[in-house]
């Protein structure tokens, strides 16, 4: 008999196994316990989170034949059982990526109507459901929203723009998310310490990297690492993945900083010629810069390395500038991309390479027309901060000068609006008129404070209403660099009156949509003219 692999041996089955998902897992205990399930699910999330895993335990919970529904499942008694051990009728499986056709559908459409076998409610499980043809989302939709008292729908997909908004209108959707490495080590620590596997725990962090927060490809790689026999050493790990050393990476980034071609260049035929994979090196590089990056923007708690790690690559991140870094992931993240393709795999992450250690190209400097600050106005003497809607309260912050020795740690700035003092925003200041001239107030910006720039360039004009221009942002690393420090907006508010003549108060939000994207324009438009306010979200 062949052994299950870790990812099959180690698949939760009890709500108190089941990690990563809180969120949903609260939710449909609580469901199963109070008897209100709905009648159809989607599950969506990226690959080896566990969607599939929690359709079965759903499956296996609405037949439970426990008395006690807050311990359903059991697995105690026969139902139970008998799905634990692939022999309950009642919960089906389909495979949408096989049965892609609108007969297939049809088929599940005549069955569904008879009675359960086994236990109380027949529960379909279809995996990959994005796979099926327009035709057979169609022969679904009726029986998705309508389906008998006696079965129920578990939709799973890892690509959710691809699921009909139709069915979506249908199913209760609940979204899986990546699991985070730390949580990803600690549960392989588990494994390796009840499977008495010997390891290093540096090798079980770099398995959780690889996996790119897929739980189950992390079991597989450590089921592939622990069958050699021998304890999982980083280097054993690191051979056998094809995986750069960490200090190989390291000297490379050292080589691009001293702009050393030739000694980058030796860096990586060394690698690829021990073995490992020009792509996995991009990789390698790719996240290591954006360590550095997110270190160099102050966002620490993003990077998930120990405190020593970080602040070694902190000190490294000093050589570059906050353009520098996202111009080199640019780089780098190009070559993983091209070398799947290319004939040449170490090509790409040469030309990489090449590039990154390129002398930079000098911005070009505002044309003469602009008209640049005033010495005196170069640094505005004091900034005045409105709320929105403005209220007669009027707050007065330092100068940008004892800003920066006070710090800004506690000054909240999240809602508010800067503006030189004594300035009022001009209402006929249009959008558009921004947008127009975004190029030259950035050249200003970029003479006086190239790091802001940076962060400007992350930034949309999303709405101009009442002369406050309101930057936004998608991600919150971003938005929370910009609005922790004031002096940022107050420069940029002063940058655009110079260019445009009026007077331009200016704030930040980070918004997204229900699915956490950056929310449709338009319609945050609207709500702002109807007397929305836009909210910061820290979730």
């Amino acid at each position: 008999m062949a052994i299950q692999a870790l990812y099959r041996r180690w698949r939760p089955q009890r709500w108190e196994d089941f990690v990563g998902q809180e969120h949903i897992v609260r939710v449909m205990r609580n469901a199963i316990k109070a008897n209100r399930l709905s009648h159809a699910y989607l599950f969506s999330g990226p690959r080896g989170t566990g969607k599939t895993t929690m359709a079965r335990m759903i499956g296996r919970a609405v037949n439970c034949t426990h008395d006690d529904p807050a311990k359903h499942p059991c697995d105690e008694c026969e139902n139970c059982r008998a799905a634990l051990d692939d022999r309950f009728l009642d919960i089906i499986e389909i495979d949408a990526a096989s049965n892609t056709g609108v007969d297939d559908i049809r088929d599940l459409r005549d069955k569904i109507n008879f009675a359960p076998g086994q236990g109380k409610m027949k529960v379909y499980i279809i995996d990959e459901v994005h796979m099926l043809s327009t035709a057979a989302f169609n022969a679904l939709l009726k029986t998705l929203e309508e389906p008998p008292s006696h079965s129920m729908f578990i939709l799973a997909t890892t690509e959710l723009q691809k699921i009909p908004a139709t069915v979506l209108s249908r199913c209760q959707h609940h979204e899986f998310r990546r699991f985070p490495t730390t949580e990803i080590s600690r549960y392989l620590q588990k494994i390796c310490d009840t499977e008495n596997f010997p390891y290093e725990p540096e090798a079980l962090t770099l398995i959780s990297r690889q996996s790119t927060g897929a739980m189950r490809d992390a079991l597989s790689l450590l089921d592939q690492l622990s069958s050699t026999g021998d304890k999982l050493t980083l280097a054993m790990a690191q051979t056998i993945l094809g995986v750069a050393t960490s200090q190989a990476v390291v000297e490379l980034i050292d080589a691009i900083a001293a702009k050393d071609t030739a000694s980058g260049l030796s860096l990586l035929h060394t690698a690829m010629d021990s073995g490992t994979e020009p792509r996995q090196i991009a990789k390698q590089a790719v996240e290591y810069l954006r360590w550095m990056l997110n270190l160099r923007m102050g966002a620490n708690e993003t990077v998930e390395l120990p405190q020593e790690s970080r602040s070694k690559i902190a000190e490294q991140a000093k050589r570059f500038s906050i353009e520098r870094l996202v111009t080199l992931i640019q780089f780098f993240n190009q070559a993983v991309v091209d070398s799947r393709a290319g004939w040449n795999p170490g090509l790409d992450l040469e030309i990489a390479l090449a590039q990154s250690c390129a002398e930079e190209k000098t911005a070009p400097a505002p044309q003469p027309s602009v008209v640049q600050p005033q010495p005196a106005q170069k640094q505005p003497s004091a900034v005045r901060v409105v709320d929105r809607p403005a209220g007669p309260h009027v707050e007065t912050l330092p100068s940008p000068e004892e800003l920066e020795s006070e710090g800004m740690d506690e000054i909240a700035i999240t809602s508010k609006v800067y503006i030189r003092k004594g300035n009022h925003p001009d209402p006929s200041v249009a959008k558009d008129e921004i947008i127009k001239n975004w190029s030259e107030i950035r050249g200003i910006i970029r003479e006086y404070d190239p790091v802001l720039d940076a962060l400007l360039s992350h930034a949309k004009v999303m709405d101009v209403k009442d002369g406050i221009l309101t930057l936004s942002y998608s991600h919150d690393t971003a938005a929370n660099n910009i609005n922790s420090n004031g002096k940022l907006l107050l420069w940029t508010s002063a940058a655009i009156t110079k260019v445009i003549g009026k007077n331009v108060g200016v704030r930040s939000a980070t918004v997204r949509s229900a699915a956490g994207k950056t929310g449709n324009q338009s319609l945050v438009s609207a709500a702002l003219e109807l007397g929305g306010k836009l909210v910061n979200d820290k979730k």
